[in-house]
């Protein structure tokens, strides 16, 4: 697929994530978010959630890769901007969700939006847009 064969209305091929507690830990150590709620089940249960969570630095790591996953290597991540729902907890299944709502040419680059939802069976874990250029 070249940037060219892009256009408003595509849909990304949808992502599954399998979430375990070891992604989770790893996620929120290696952005050095050391929070309780990202490593200890019994504390993140004691402030009204279902289990430890994913945290937002790791939910955007995702984002990202389910767009590049798509895109290509070639593709630069311009802009992630999320909003939280539901928490993303151990033994739920990520899906990501994309679709392309807008493309514009700049110079040598298409720059492509893509609304993005990545929900699992509690709900919509993230919802918002990315921005992503490929070249021409």
């Amino acid at each position: 697929m070249t940037s060219n064969e892009i256009s408003v209305g595509d849909a990304l091929p949808t992502f599954s994530l399998a979430l375990t507690s070891t992604m989770i830990v790893s996620g929120a150590v290696a952005s050095r978010d050391f929070m309780p709620v990202h490593h200890d089940t019994s504390y993140a249960q004691a402030q009204g959630a279902p289990d430890m969570f994913m945290n937002i630095l790791t939910t955007n790591g995702y984002i990202a890769r389910f767009i590049t996953d798509w895109a290509g290597p070639e593709a630069m991540v311009r802009r992630i901007a999320i909003r939280l729902g539901v928490p993303a907890v151990p033994g739920k299944t990520l899906r990501f969700n994309g679709q392309v709502t807008q493309t514009t040419d700049e110079g040598d680059e298409r720059v492509i939006e893509v609304a993005v939802q990545a929900a699992n069976d509690l709900g919509d874990h993230a919802t918002g847009t990315v921005v992503v250029a490929l070249p021409q």
